[in-house]
């Protein structure tokens, strides 16, 4: 095997508030059926990579129960599959990773065993569907010691990027970590290709620990960088709103990415759901469904999870439920994130009103009119939520301070 795969898995974006407060970015539930750890994983498989490793820390369980031995991607093999390494202590190490670069040059010991020429870098917390073979072939004819996927983005999204300026040859003649202004447009998508050597020799400096921030600007003297131009779909959803967009992209009547698509499949744990059961009371349009959805009520433009029940004279519009969450009689949630096992009382509401007050513990990061609920809170019969709003995971009824939570607080 001349690749080994190394798929960052660790991080805890708190720009995704209450859904990464019981678990990895990885491990969030995405498209319904997913998590966003299938992508990067699917797409391993699909370019014919069997040598993975996950590199844990954050909250890692959700992600361990997910993953297993990863007989739903093929990688339950005696050479190669699917390794999860997790953080640990030794004589020669303390503490805890300090970014991506020091989660791999603690690992440095599992790559050598490896005996590969080289080392594919991936981040766990991007949607997107790539064939990284032809990456690889790009990155050894062109002799590089490190090659970046890069691919082009708007102008006013540079800030949430790492920005690169290349030569007529696609060699990287600067590397800027989320600049607050740039002309340039061209991002990195945190999809790296180091050649092993190289990569030992960089992380022998310890105090290079992350990628972005401290490797890439420090080598483009030394050593030769190069760039891999992607053309296709590719989503970092590590925000709220990017995350909801993302979801809502899959219900367009020709999405941008095909979940459908025979040719590369996107592999997951699969739940052992019966089938969605639509009450012929209730009305359904531009969803996706999973299976062991229960259906009484309305549900328009929305991505349900396995097991979610919608009761008789709710409404559900322009919101992501995540699996086994109850939404009681008569309740209405508009553009919300529910996270699983959440039950929402008869007659509450949730996108109450119509003023768009950011959150005033996290106005930077909650702005455009969602609701967040965490996993297993229990929200009140009756009550009327606004926009912006937090409910933290497992609130319990009793935690409410009345029946009218207004838009941008946290509860």
């Amino acid at each position: 095997m001349e690749t080994l795969v190394m798929i960052m898995a660790g991080g805890a974006s708190e720009d995704l508030s209450v859904l990464t407060a019981v678990r990895s970015e990885a491990a969030v539930p995405f498209g319904g059926k997913f998590r966003i750890i299938d992508f990067p994983l699917s797409n391993c498989v699909n370019s014919g990579l069997y040598n993975v490793a996950l590199l844990t820390q954050y909250m890692p369980r959700s992600l361990n129960d997910h993953v297993g031995v990863g007989k739903p991607w093929d990688l339950d093999r005696s050479q190669g599959g699917v390794r999860l390494l997790q953080p640990y202590l030794s004589r020669g190490q303390t503490g805890w990773q300090r970014g991506s670069a020091d989660a791999v040059r603690r690992n440095l010991d599992f790559v050598g065993e490896q005996r590969v020429n080289n080392v594919l870098l991936l981040a766990g917390n991007h949607i997107y569907k790539m064939d990284y073979r032809p990456m690889l072939r790009f990155h050894g004819q062109m002799k590089a010691d490190v090659t970046l996927a890069v691919r082009r983005v708007s102008p006013f999204e540079t800030h949430r990027f790492g920005i690169v300026s290349v030569d007529g040859n696609m060699g990287i003649t600067s590397f800027k970590e989320k600049p607050r202004r740039s002309k340039e447009t061209l991002a990195s998508m945190g999809i790296y290709v180091f050649q092993y050597e190289a990569l030992k020799e960089i992380l022998a400096d310890d105090k290079l620990n992350d990628f972005g921030r401290d490797v890439l600007p420090s080598i483009l003297n030394s050593y030769k960088v190069c760039a891999y131009t992607f053309e296709g779909y590719w989503a970092n959803v590590g925000m709220l709103q990017a995350y909801w967009e993302a979801n809502m992209a899959l219900l367009a009547e020709t999405p941008a990415l095909d979940l459908y698509d025979p040719e590369w499949v996107i592999h997951t744990r699969s739940e052992e759901q019966p089938p969605v059961k639509i009450g012929p009371e209730a009305w359904v349009g531009g969803n996706l469904l999973s299976n062991g959805c229960v259906i009484e009520g309305v549900v328009e433009r929305s991505v349900l999870s396995p097991g979610v029940r919608v009761a008789a004279g709710a409404v559900v519009r322009d919101s992501v439920i995540m699996s086994d969450t109850v939404i009681g009689a008569k309740a209405r949630v508009e553009r919300a994130i529910i996270d699983k096992d959440v039950y929402l009382g008869e007659g509450a509401e949730i996108g109450y009103g119509v003023d768009n007050v950011p959150n005033r513990f996290h106005p930077d990061r909650l702005n455009t009119g969602l609701t967040v609920i965490g996993k297993n809170a229990r929200v009140p019969a009756g009550v009327r939520i606004g926009h912006n709003v937090i409910i933290n995971p497992n609130v319990k009824e009793e935690q409410f301070p009345g029946d009218f939570i207004t838009s941008g607080e946290i509860v």
